[in-house]
């Protein structure tokens, strides 16, 4: 039995090859890893001595040579192809274990020239492990160093691996050399600027199987990109808790996602991923005093989701009442001990991604929705909008105070599933409607929640509003202020209802629809 051995991981080579060799194998290893190996006290032969060729075109000719590839994708159950391979002094290999340097995070990590990048790519290791996988039959294609003990005791039982062990590796080095590829691909279309290209791929690396997915008859887990993304929940280091069910990971999402939006210290509280209490505050115990008042009522058994290292006095508020969990850029060891005597409630610290250097690239910065037999992706809907776009439609201006409000519910606005209305006072929410399929009812939901709070509350809607009622029962309210993107052929009567009752209304030109 013949074994060749090509690592960029050295993750439990050493162990690997000395029971191959205290098992009779005869081992060949590149040079790197040859040279590992001899660090460990562990001496192989050398891929040349395979070959018979020396490394040439720079160390990038390793293991592309006949001798290699006819010995591992040769059929055992094919006599004129062994007979060919001894006629020509070829010997089989029955074991290949390759794994890659990593190319997305390399490339991802810092901002590299495209021609620096084109170094990074692995030829031979991928080639080798699609070669060794289609002979499955035959040989023993590893691609992960986790593999290593169960191949060893099957060699130790049986002289060999076995064909089930043989076919699940074989998969999961496709799998391996697929997504690799897959990331080449994505890396060099976002360099030549193409979005959308002809073949998207997908992938994805699985984190976690979880308990169950939205309802407890559904098997579901958890995947992560694997090209770069920067300060993520997939990356998020859990403190404390239970592990976060499928639903929890969707509101843990759109929490994090809504506070981090905002520069101020913010506080958000989300159930089904729609905030039920938003507020920025210059302290973030203040930003969660407002965002509870929002719907002190709703809020209950909700997530919530920080911009801010979450201090001590944030969490003492917090572990007053009841919440499934609070996700933050870190907690400071005061909000680590007060939160750990309820030790139920979730923690999940989300790294920060670099201010600068390194780029999102692959499916980051899209967004995806399911529907039967496909996929519709998009870009991720930002916010590109800043108080100079601003289109003031009504007789009346915005004051300062009004303008400052404005903004922050458009930027509120936009994270509420449609039809979605936010009213807002003093850098916080009094009142949310969410996903209806009437935007005048959202309008109601809103001011209902609301109640006297709705009285000088600026209000955001994200789409136009088709009819002028939702206008109307606003400044009944008292509502002073309206922004919305505007576009209806019915604006003109929007805009005389906003004039009639003194309201300022400015139109942003642009849509925000979450569906």
């Amino acid at each position: 039995m013949r074994a060749l051995l090509s690592v960029a991981s050295r993750e439990g080579i050493g162990s690997f090859a000395r029971s191959l060799l205290d098992l009779g194998v005869e081992v060949f290893a590149t040079d790197g890893t040859r040279e590992a190996l001899a660090g460990q006290g562990i001496e192989v032969q050398s891929i040349s001595q395979l070959t018979g060729v020396e490394l040439i075109a720079g160390d990038q000719v390793k293991t592309l040579h006949p001798a290699v590839y006819a010995g591992i994708l040769a059929r055992r159950d094919k006599p004129e192809q062994l007979a060919e391979l001894e006629a020509q002094g070829i010997g089989l290999i029955d074991l290949v274990a390759v794994n890659v340097s990593r190319f997305a995070p390399q490339v991802g990590a810092r901002l590299v020239p495209i021609d620096e990048a084109i170094e990074m790519i692995d030829v031979g290791g991928a080639a080798l492990l699609a070669a060794a996988a289609r002979n499955f039959a035959g040989v023993t294609a590893i691609a992960n160093p986790a593999r290593y003990d169960a191949v060893i005791a099957d060699i130790r039982a049986r002289g060999n691996a076995s064909a089930e062990l043989r076919q699940r590796l074989a998969a999961e080095a496709y799998s391996l050399v697929a997504a690799y590829h897959a990331e080449v691909a994505a890396y060099l279309s976002n360099a030549c600027g193409e979005q959308f290209p002809d073949r998207l791929a997908l992938v994805l690396e699985k984190v976690a199987d979880l308990r169950y997915g939205e309802n407890p008859t559904q098997p579901a887990a958890f995947y992560r990109e694997t090209t770069h993304r920067t300060g993520t929940l997939a990356d998020a280091t859990q403190l404390q808790g239970s592990r976060p069910s499928f639903n929890d990971l969707l509101d843990l999402d759109a929490a994090y996602a809504f506070a981090t939006d905002f520069t101020a210290p913010t506080v958000v509280i989300v159930k089904h991923t729609d905030p039920v209490g938003l507020a920025s505050a210059d302290e973030l115990v203040d930003a969660y005093r407002k965002a509870l008042e929002t719907d002190s009522v709703s809020c209950f058994g909700g997530i919530v989701g920080v911009n801010r290292p979450l201090d001590g006095a944030t969490a003492r508020e917090i572990a007053a009442n009841s919440f499934e969990a609070v996700v933050a850029p870190s907690f400071t060891p005061a909000a680590i001990g007060i939160l750990a005597q309820k030790p139920l409630l979730g923690l999940l610290a989300v790294p920060d991604g670099p201010t600068e250097g390194p780029r999102d690239y692959g499916i980051a910065n899209l967004d995806f929705k399911r529907i039967a037999g496909g996929l519709l992706v998009e870009t991720k809907d930002e916010l590109g909008l800043d108080k100079t776009q601003l289109h003031v439609v009504t007789k009346r201006r915005p004051t300062l105070e009004e303008l400052t409000d404005l903004l922050f519910a458009w930027r509120a606005v936009r994270h509420v599933r449609s039809n979605a209305i936010v009213l807002a006072r003093g850098g916080s929410t009094v009142g949310i409607g969410a996903a209806q399929s009437s935007r005048q009812t959202a309008v109601e939901i809103a001011l209902r929640r609301a109640g006297d709070r709705a009285k000088t509350a600026v209000m955001a809607s994200d789409a136009y509003f088709p009819f002028p009622d939702g206008i109307q029962i606003a400044a009944q309210a008292g509502v002073t202020a309206i922004i919305q993107p505007g576009g209806s052929i019915r604006d003109e009567m929007a805009i005389e209802v906003a004039d009639r009752h003194h309201m300022a209304m400015v139109f942003t030109g642009r849509r925000h629809f979450r569906h």
